[in-house]
């Protein structure tokens, strides 16, 4: 397995195991879709996160945020950039899963957060800028990555690689470079 270190302009990083006979398209479909949930993860922390102070004489056992925060917790952690530094890839199914259980708990107890209706979850994620599969760019050693190609015609077929790609969305106008 290849071992891709993704990172993105706003501070965002996880790595990425793939075939080096994968197609750039098909990697490209999958880390976009790991970095919006990884996004979409941190947005809902930072959003009800400062909800869930228990209220004065709310015991932490009987309180309704608990299984919230929770499942807040383990997400956070699982989509954190410290998953890097542990050499653990991120998984586009354990973080949608995480995503659920979070959307799970918030059904069960929004009204106890001062939210009105349960479809309150999805306007939490409504402002949020995502990156888009049809115009983000994948950069490697300088060069734009084509999505006709496969990983092999740039880096070769050794499946012990380790290359860092960079995402580029259409309203960033330049790439930086990491060194």
């Amino acid at each position: 397995m290849v071992r891709i270190e993704v990172k993105h302009g706003d501070g965002k990083e996880f790595l990425y195991d793939c075939l080096s006979t994968s197609p750039i398209d098909d990697i490209a479909s999958e880390i976009i879709r790991i970095s919006n949930l990884q996004s979409k993860i941190n947005c809902l922390s930072l959003q009800l996160e400062p909800r869930l102070i228990p209220l004065p004489g709310d015991s932490n056992a009987t309180s309704p945020y608990i299984s919230l925060f929770r499942a807040l917790e383990e997400a956070k952690s699982y989509a954190s950039k410290d998953q890097v530094l542990h050499n653990r890839p991120l998984s586009y199914h354990v973080l949608r899963d995480h995503l659920q259980a979070i959307e799970k708990e918030f059904m069960e107890i929004y009204q106890f957060l001062g939210f009105t209706d349960s479809a309150e979850f999805h306007q939490l994620l409504m402002g949020m800028e995502l990156l888009q599969e049809d115009t983000t760019k994948l950069w490697w050693a300088g060069k734009e990555l084509d999505r006709s190609t496969r990983l092999c015609d740039y880096i070769g077929r050794n499946e012990k690689t380790k290359i860092v790609i960079r995402l580029q969305s259409a309203d960033s106008h330049k790439v930086r470079r990491h060194m």
